[in-house]
């Protein structure tokens, strides 16, 4: 993997300050779970029945730090409507949370909704592993949340998360193969690694060297929309 290249102990402390943006002691933004509207319009008129999309995440997605219009779900949502996708995503990230907490919300954000989403986005895992919680607890609490989905007949995506260096190559082995494990047996797609773009890019990391840029989200986007469109219905 790329920081066990040289330069291990600079790449694992980048790494581990990234992993933090799931939820650091600094002040934690309010995350908001009302849709997320995208900060420009599509380049042509979209006339497709639009697409509810649910993102289930921690502040990865509740955009810590970022004006409006730039979380990772607001501009996801952007780059999708780009490609003639009637998305309208609704960011349901919460600073700090953790699998259980958004295993504990999950009905209740779908239960909100008028109708079963097209997909729903989950960004979960990082709190559990900074915590140094066991990993088949965070396996138990994905696998519920992946199941619910299942018998909802949602499709999901999982933005994977890999452990820190330091937390040791024991942890590691139990915790990275938990997001292919799941997205194999659910039959879900897979990110294997969100933050893999920004790893060694400190330019694209807020000045708390902790969470991404504006420019960072971006990257973020470009790397991982193919991912969920392939998720979506088809819109013909």
């Amino acid at each position: 993997m790329k920081w066990l290249r040289g330069g291990l102990v600079a790449s694992a402390v980048v790494l581990t300050m990234l992993l933090s943006a799931c939820g650091s002691g600094a002040p934690q933004p309010q995350a908001s779970t009302a849709p997320a509207h995208s900060d420009a319009p599509p380049p042509s008129p979209v006339k497709a029945a639009e697409m509810q999309i649910v993102a289930l995440g921690d502040s990865l997605f509740a955009g810590y730090g970022l004006e409006p219009g730039q979380s990772y779900p607001a501009r996801l949502e952007t780059a999708l409507r780009a490609r003639g996708l009637n998305a309208r995503i609704m960011n349901a990230g919460v600073s700090g949370d953790t699998t259980v907490g958004g295993l504990q919300r999950l009905d209740f954000t779908l239960n909100s909704l008028q109708k079963p989403p097209a997909l729903v986005i989950i960004s979960l895992g990082g709190n559990d592993m900074l915590r140094g919680l066991p990993p088949e607890q965070t396996r138990a609490n994905l696998d519920a949340i992946l199941a619910k989905l299942r018998d909802r007949k949602v499709p999901a995506v999982l933005m994977g998360m890999i452990a820190a260096p330091n937390l040791g190559a024991d942890y590691a082995a139990k915790f990275n193969p938990i997001y292919p494990a799941l997205a194999k047996k659910f039959g879900a797609g897979l990110v294997p690694f969100f933050l893999q773009p920004v790893v060694d890019k400190p330019a694209l990391v807020q000045a708390d060297h902790i969470h991404p840029t504006a420019a960072g989200i971006d990257l973020l986007v470009g790397a991982t929309v193919d991912q969920v469109a392939k998720q979506l219905p088809d819109q013909k």
